[in-house]
Protein backbone atom coordinates (compact mmCIF):
# COMPACT_ATOMS: atom_id res chain seq x y z
CA UNK A 1 0.00 0.00 0.00
CA UNK A 2 1.43 3.57 -0.80
CA UNK A 3 1.86 5.82 1.70
CA UNK A 4 -0.40 8.65 1.82
CA UNK A 5 0.33 12.76 1.28
CA UNK A 6 -1.04 14.75 4.33
CA UNK A 7 -3.22 16.84 3.80
CA UNK A 8 -2.24 20.14 2.13
CA UNK A 9 1.13 18.89 1.76
CA UNK A 10 1.87 18.40 -2.35
CA UNK A 11 4.31 15.92 -3.43
CA UNK A 12 8.03 16.46 -4.17
CA UNK A 13 9.10 14.87 -6.99
CA UNK A 14 12.22 13.29 -6.21
CA UNK A 15 15.77 14.47 -7.74
CA UNK A 16 18.08 11.63 -7.86
CA UNK A 17 20.86 13.87 -6.14
CA UNK A 18 18.58 15.01 -3.23
CA UNK A 19 17.83 11.55 -2.45
CA UNK A 20 21.64 10.50 -2.61
CA UNK A 21 22.28 13.09 -0.44
CA UNK A 22 19.35 12.48 2.12
CA UNK A 23 20.84 8.47 2.27
CA UNK A 24 24.22 9.13 2.58
CA UNK A 25 23.15 11.71 5.68
CA UNK A 26 21.11 9.23 6.64
CA UNK A 27 24.08 6.47 6.84
CA UNK A 28 26.11 9.03 8.01
CA UNK A 29 24.35 10.10 11.60
CA UNK A 30 23.61 6.67 12.31
CA UNK A 31 26.91 5.65 12.43
CA UNK A 32 28.04 8.66 13.96
CA UNK A 33 25.31 8.80 16.37
CA UNK A 34 25.22 5.11 17.92
CA UNK A 35 26.14 4.33 20.93
CA UNK A 36 29.38 1.85 20.07
CA UNK A 37 30.98 4.36 18.04
CA UNK A 38 30.17 7.28 20.84
CA UNK A 39 31.59 4.80 23.49
CA UNK A 40 35.18 4.19 21.09
CA UNK A 41 35.61 7.75 20.97
CA UNK A 42 34.95 8.01 24.64
CA UNK A 43 37.14 4.82 25.65
CA UNK A 44 40.04 6.10 23.03
CA UNK A 45 39.95 9.95 24.81
CA UNK A 46 40.13 8.57 27.98
CA UNK A 47 37.03 10.26 28.66
CA UNK A 48 33.98 8.98 31.00
CA UNK A 49 31.47 11.23 28.68
CA UNK A 50 28.03 10.10 28.12
CA UNK A 51 26.46 10.54 24.23
CA UNK A 52 24.08 13.95 25.13
CA UNK A 53 26.72 15.76 26.56
CA UNK A 54 29.62 16.20 23.50
CA UNK A 55 27.57 18.52 21.69
CA UNK A 56 27.25 20.44 25.63
CA UNK A 57 30.41 20.71 25.73
CA UNK A 58 31.24 21.40 22.15
CA UNK A 59 29.02 24.73 21.97
CA UNK A 60 30.60 25.66 25.47
CA UNK A 61 34.20 24.93 24.02
CA UNK A 62 33.03 27.07 20.87
CA UNK A 63 31.25 29.83 21.97
CA UNK A 64 32.17 30.13 25.42
CA UNK A 65 29.71 30.45 28.62
CA UNK A 66 25.87 30.19 27.94
CA UNK A 67 22.60 30.48 29.58
CA UNK A 68 20.91 27.40 29.67
CA UNK A 69 18.38 28.44 27.79
CA UNK A 70 20.63 29.39 24.97
CA UNK A 71 22.03 26.02 24.79
CA UNK A 72 18.70 24.62 24.88
CA UNK A 73 17.82 26.97 21.69
CA UNK A 74 21.44 26.49 19.90
CA UNK A 75 21.00 22.45 20.68
CA UNK A 76 17.21 22.55 19.80
CA UNK A 77 16.14 20.53 22.81
CA UNK A 78 14.14 21.21 25.62
CA UNK A 79 15.23 23.04 28.69
CA UNK A 80 15.15 19.88 31.49
CA UNK A 81 17.49 18.09 29.11
CA UNK A 82 20.34 20.39 29.61
CA UNK A 83 19.67 21.34 33.21
CA UNK A 84 20.50 17.32 33.61
CA UNK A 85 23.21 17.35 31.26
CA UNK A 86 24.97 20.69 33.08
CA UNK A 87 23.85 18.99 36.38
CA UNK A 88 26.13 15.68 35.23
CA UNK A 89 28.93 17.79 33.76
CA UNK A 90 29.36 19.64 36.72
CA UNK A 91 29.35 16.68 38.88
CA UNK A 92 32.20 15.45 36.56
CA UNK A 93 33.80 18.71 37.27
CA UNK A 94 33.97 19.60 33.82
CA UNK A 95 30.78 22.63 33.87
CA UNK A 96 30.01 25.18 36.54
CA UNK A 97 27.64 27.96 36.55
CA UNK A 98 28.92 31.51 36.71
CA UNK A 99 27.37 35.36 37.13
CA UNK A 100 25.87 36.44 34.07
CA UNK A 101 27.49 39.73 33.80
CA UNK A 102 24.49 41.45 31.55
CA UNK A 103 22.06 39.92 34.51
CA UNK A 104 23.07 39.61 38.04
CA UNK A 105 20.38 37.69 38.71
CA UNK A 106 20.65 34.92 35.86
CA UNK A 107 23.90 32.27 35.72
CA UNK A 108 25.64 30.89 32.51
CA UNK A 109 27.07 27.78 32.39
CA UNK A 110 31.15 27.83 31.33
CA UNK A 111 33.71 24.67 31.06
CA UNK A 112 36.14 24.28 33.61
CA UNK A 113 39.63 23.62 32.69
CA UNK A 114 38.93 20.09 33.15
CA UNK A 115 36.09 20.15 31.29
CA UNK A 116 37.91 21.80 28.26
CA UNK A 117 40.29 19.49 28.24
CA UNK A 118 38.16 16.51 28.32
CA UNK A 119 36.28 17.80 25.06
CA UNK A 120 39.82 18.64 23.69
CA UNK A 121 40.56 14.73 24.28
CA UNK A 122 36.96 13.83 22.82
CA UNK A 123 37.66 16.25 19.62
CA UNK A 124 40.97 14.76 19.16
CA UNK A 125 39.70 11.15 19.16
CA UNK A 126 36.83 12.14 16.84
CA UNK A 127 39.24 13.80 14.13
CA UNK A 128 41.67 10.84 14.07
CA UNK A 129 38.61 8.62 13.85
CA UNK A 130 37.60 11.03 10.74
CA UNK A 131 41.56 11.22 9.32
CA UNK A 132 41.49 7.51 9.00
CA UNK A 133 38.37 6.81 7.66
CA UNK A 134 39.46 9.30 5.02
CA UNK A 135 43.12 7.75 4.60
CA UNK A 136 42.68 7.42 0.81
CA UNK A 137 41.45 10.83 0.21
CA UNK A 138 43.58 13.39 -1.31
CA UNK A 139 44.17 16.81 0.69
CA UNK A 140 42.32 18.50 -2.11
CA UNK A 141 39.83 16.04 -1.68
CA UNK A 142 39.44 16.51 2.08
CA UNK A 143 39.61 20.51 1.50
CA UNK A 144 36.83 20.25 -0.85
CA UNK A 145 34.63 17.50 1.42
CA UNK A 146 34.84 20.70 3.66
CA UNK A 147 34.16 23.13 2.18
CA UNK A 148 30.60 21.97 1.20
CA UNK A 149 29.94 20.08 3.76
CA UNK A 150 30.29 23.42 6.24
CA UNK A 151 28.65 24.91 3.14
CA UNK A 152 25.54 22.52 3.72
CA UNK A 153 25.52 22.91 7.30
CA UNK A 154 25.34 27.12 6.96
CA UNK A 155 22.51 26.39 4.73
CA UNK A 156 20.55 23.52 6.65
CA UNK A 157 20.60 25.60 9.62
CA UNK A 158 19.31 28.98 8.36
CA UNK A 159 16.67 26.85 5.90
CA UNK A 160 15.59 25.61 9.07
CA UNK A 161 15.47 28.90 11.10
CA UNK A 162 13.82 30.43 7.94
CA UNK A 163 10.87 27.79 8.17
CA UNK A 164 10.57 27.36 11.81
CA UNK A 165 9.60 31.56 11.77
CA UNK A 166 7.51 30.81 8.78
CA UNK A 167 5.59 27.92 10.44
CA UNK A 168 5.92 25.86 7.30
CA UNK A 169 7.79 22.23 6.27
CA UNK A 170 9.90 23.34 3.07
Amino acid sequence: MAAQQPAGVAPVPADADVTEIERALSRIAYLITRARQHDRTALEAGVPVNRAAVPILRLLAESGPMRPGEIAERLGVEPPHIARQVHLLENAGWAEHAPDPGDRRARRVRLTAAGTDAIDRVNQAARQWIRCALADWTPEEREQLAALMGRMADDFIAHTAATEAAGTLS
